[in-house]
C-alpha cells in the first residue's frame, strides 16, 4: 500500500473520530437532535466544500501541467527544426509531472544550445565585418536572424581563420614592403608626397586599409622607388667608374682622390652632386690634357688587344690609333674603342681566361723543352734536373687536357652567339696547331743545324785534323805534358778540365767539343802527320774524352728518364 493511501485511510479515520466526538460533545452540552443535525450537516458541507475546492486546484494543476507540457513539445518542435536537430522523442510510461520536467529540461537545453549558436554567429558577423572593413573583402553571406546549422558555423568560421589568416599575412607584407620603402625614400631623399604614400608612412600600421588594391599600390611605388634608386646607383657608378679611370689617366694626385674619397662610396643626394661636380671637373682638365689622356687610353687599349688576342689585322683596322693629331673628336673614338674592347673582354671572358692559361703552360713549356736541350744544365747540383723534366712531362698531359676543355667552351660559345670565337684572327685549335706545328719546325730546324755543323766539323777534322798547341820555351801555369796525359787517361776522370793533350785547352772549349769531332780528333803538332802509334794512342784518349763530353752526358741522362 501506498504511503498516501495510508494517509487516506488515516484521514477517514480521524475524520469518523471527530464525528464521534462532535457527537459525544453535542451530547454533553443537550444540544437538540434537530441542532446537532444542523451542525453535522454543517461540518459535511464544510468538508465537502473544502475537499471540492481542493479537488478543483488539483484539476487546476493538472490541465496547467498538461498545457505546459504541450506548449513545450510545440517549442522544442520549433528549436529541433530551427536547430537542424532530431524531433524531441518522449519516454513511454511517465506521469505528468515527469513529462513536464523532462519537457521543460531540453527545452532549456534546447534554447541555451540556440542562444549559443546565435552568441557564435554575432561573434563571427561582427569579426568578418572587422576583417571586411580593413581587407576591402566582401562580406560573408548568412543571415544574421536565422539559426546556424553546426556546419554553416564551422564553414562561417573556417572562413573568418582563413580571413584572419590572409589579413596577418599581408599586414606581414605590407610592414616588409613598408621598411623597404621608407629604406628607399630614406636612400632617395625623398619625402612621401601623395596621400597614400603619407598613409603609407603613417605611424599607426593598424589603421592601414589591406585591400588587394592597396597592397598592389605598395608594390607599385616599391618597384618606382626601386627603378628611381637603381638608376641613380647605375649613374653614381658610372660617375665613379669614368672619374677613377680620368683619375689614372689624368695621373691626379692622391690628396685631392682623398677629398672625394667619401663621395665614391655613398649614393645620397650630396653625394651625386659631389660626384658629378668631380666628373666635370675632371672633364675639363681631359680636355685640357688631351694629348696624355690619349696615349693614356692608347695603353690601355694595347693592353685589351694583347688580352682580346686581337690579329694585326684586327688592331690595324683601328686607324685612329696611329693618328697624331690630338682632338676632342679622337679622344671621343679612343674612348668608344676601349668601351668596344672592355665590353668584349667582359663577355669572353672566361674563355680568354682559358687561352691566358693555356699560353701560360705553352710557354712554360716551351722555356723547360729548351732548357732541355740545352747541356750547361747537367752542372746543376741543386736537384733542378728532375723537377723541370718531371715538370715538363706534366706539361705535355695537362696542356691538351686544356685544349680539349677550351674546344667544348668554345664550341659551346659559338652555338649560342652564333659567331668565330678568334685568338690573333683565327680559330683557336687552329692557333694552337700552329704553334705546335712552328715548335716541331723550330726544333726540325735545330735538329738540321746539329747534323749540318757536325758534319762539317767531321770534315774538317778528317780534313786538317785537330790543332794542339805545343809549349814553348815558357809554359803556361797548370800546363801538363804529353807524358802526363796517358796518366789521366788511365785514372777515367776529367774532374778539373785543365790544359790537356800538351796545350792550353780551357773549360769552355772542352764542353763546346762536338761529339762528331771527338771520334775523328788526332793528336799531332803542327805541321806533322800522326803516325799509326800516335793514332792509336789518340784513340783511347778520343774515347776517354768522348764519356766525359755534356753531349754523351745529356744522352745518357735522357735514356734514363725515358726508362723512369
Amino acid at each position: 500500500m501506498r504511503v498516501s493511501e495510508v494517509h487516506a485511510a488515516e484521514s477517514v479515520a480521524y475524520l469518523n473520530r471527530a464525528l464521534a466526538k462532535l457527537q459525544e460533545i453535542w451530547e454533553e452540552i443537550g444540544i437538540p437532535e434537530e441542532q446537532r443535525l444542523q451542525r453535522t450537516n454543517d461540518v459535511h458541507n464544510y468538508i465537502k466544500s473544502l475537499l471540492d475546492l481542493m479537488i478543483t486546484e488539483e484539476e487546476d494543476l493538472k490541465k496547467k501541467l498538461i498545457k505546459t507540457i504541450e506548449v513545450g513539445r510545440k517549442e522544442m518542435h520549433t528549436l529541433c527544426r530551427e536547430l537542424s536537430l532530431p524531433p524531441f522523442e518522449e519516454e513511454t510510461g511517465c506521469t505528468i509531472l515527469q513529462l513536464e520536467k523532462n519537457s521543460r529540461t531540453q527545452l532549456d537545453g534546447l534554447i541555451k544550445h540556440k542562444k549559443q549558436r546565435m552568441e557564435d554567429l554575432g561573434i563571427l558577423i561582427s569579426k568578418d565585418r572587422e576583417l571586411c572593413d580593413i581587407m576591402g573583402t566582401t562580406p560573408f553571406s548568412i543571415d544574421k536572424d536565422t539559426v546556424p546549422s553546426l556546419k554553416q558555423l564551422e564553414t562561417f568560421r573556417a572562413y573568418v581563420d582563413d580571413l584572419t589568416k590572409e589579413k596577418e599575412q599581408r599586414h606581414e607584407e605590407f610592414i616588409s614592403l613598408k621598411q623597404k620603402i621608407s629604406q628607399c625614400m630614406d636612400d632617395l631623399e625623398r619625402r612621401p608626397e601623395t596621400s597614400f604614400e603619407m598613409d603609407v608612412m603613417c605611424e599607426d600600421e593598424e589603421e592601414f586599409f589591406l585591400s588587394t588594391d592597396n597592397i598592389s599600390a605598395l608594390k607599385i611605388l616599391l618597384g618606382q622607388l626601386q627603378e628611381s634608386k637603381a638608376e641613380v646607383e647605375l649613374r653614381c657608378a658610372s660617375y665613379r667608374t669614368q672619374i677613377q679611370e680620368l683619375w689614372e689617366r689624368l695621373k691626379v694626385p692622391q690628396e685631392e682622390r682623398d677629398l672625394v674619397s667619401e663621395h665614391m662610396q655613398n649614393m645620397r643626394k650630396k653625394n651625386v652632386e659631389a660626384l658629378q661636380t668631380e666628373l666635370q671637373r675632371l672633364q675639363e682638365m681631359k680636355l685640357q690634357s688631351l694629348k696624355s689622356v690619349t696615349e693614356s687610353i692608347r695603353a690601355e687599349i694595347a693592353l685589351l688587344w694583347e688580352k682580346c688576342f686581337y690579329s694585326q689585322e684586327q688592331c690595324r683596322a683601328f686607324s685612329a690609333y696611329q693618328a697624331d693629331e690630338f682632338t676632342e673628336e679622337l679622344l671621343e673614338l679612343h674612348e668608344a674603342e676601349i668601351s668596344k674592347l672592355q665590353s668584349c673582354y667582359e663577355c669572353h671572358k672566361e674563355l680568354f681566361e682559358g687561352v691566358t692559361k693555356w699560353q701560360s703552360h705553352w710557354t712554360l713549356y716551351l722555356e723547360l723543352d729548351k732548357k732541355a736541350n740545352d747541356p750547361a744544365r747537367f752542372n746543376n747540383r741543386g736537384g733542378n734536373l728532375l723537377k723541370e723534366e718531371k715538370q715538363r712531362a706534366d706539361l705535355l698531359k695537362s696542356i691538351p687536357k686544356l685544349e680539349k676543355v677550351l674546344k667544348v667552351e668554345i664550341d659551346m660559345w659559338e652555338q649560342e652567339n652564333g659567331t668565330e670565337f678568334l685568338v690573333n684572327g683565327q680559330k683557336f685549335l687552329e692557333y694552337v696547331q700552329e704553334q705546335w706545328e712552328n715548335h716541331h719546325n723550330e726544333k726540325e730546324r735545330e735538329k738540321l743545324e746539329r747534323q749540318l755543323k757536325k758534319s762539317k766539323q767531321i770534315q774538317e777534322d778528317m780534313m786538317f785534323g785537330t790543332a794542339i798547341r805545343t809549349p814553348s820555351k815558357r809554359r803556361v801555369a797548370g800546363s801538363v805534358t804529353p807524358g802526363k796525359i796517358r796518366k789521366m787517361n788511365s785514372a777515367s776522370t776529367l774532374s778539373t778540365p785543365t790544359s790537356i793533350l800538351g796545350g792550353t785547352l780551357c773549360q769552355s772549349s772542352l764542353q763546346k767539343l762536338p761529339l762528331s769531332a771527338s771520334k775523328s780528333l788526332g793528336l799531332r803538332t803542327p805541321g806533322q802527320m800522326k803516325t799509326p802509334r800516335v793514332l792509336e794512342r789518340n784513340k783511347e784518349n778520343i774515347s776517354h774524352l768522348q764519356r766525359n763530353t755534356p753531349s754523351a752526358s745529356l744522352r745518357e741522362t735522357s735514356r734514363r728518364l725515358n726508362r723512369m
